[in-house]
């Protein structure tokens, strides 16, 4: 069974992935706190992990940089995927440069884009 983490602290979105990956039958472990995504990056793998960049305690770039503790850029470029509903220039480039994909909050239709990242995880297998 593929393995994801989700790290989003609105909680109506990760409750929705979370449903929806679950219902496609993926184990799924989630958080609203970086410090804890990371702390279960550490000690689980994961095919995927589905990070916000604007959390409470951490930002989602402070989880990549903590993840290379555990996985190199390529790894990570594979196995990330950030959400953000903001999308400023500055924001895109520092994606790019983990070569990480990159997806806009709110969603126009979750189902949809739950569909797109579970592409991703079978183009990654």
């Amino acid at each position: 069974m593929k393995k994801i983490l989700i790290i989003e602290d609105e909680i109506l979105i990760l409750k929705s992935l979370e449903i929806i990956f679950k219902s496609k039958g993926f184990e799924v472990d989630t958080t609203t706190l970086g410090k804890e995504g990371l702390d279960l990056i550490l000690k689980n793998d994961y095919e995927l992990i589905l990070s916000d960049l604007m959390l409470n305690d951490l930002s989602g770039f402070d989880v990549l940089e903590g993840s290379l503790k555990k996985y190199t850029r390529k790894e990570i470029s594979n196995k990330f995927v950030l959400m953000s509903a903001y999308h400023s220039e500055q924001i895109i480039e520092r994606a790019k440069s983990y070569n990480t994909p990159f997806i806009s909050k709110p969603f126009q239709n979750i189902q949809k884009t739950s569909e797109e990242i579970i592409m991703l995880i079978d183009n990654e297998s």
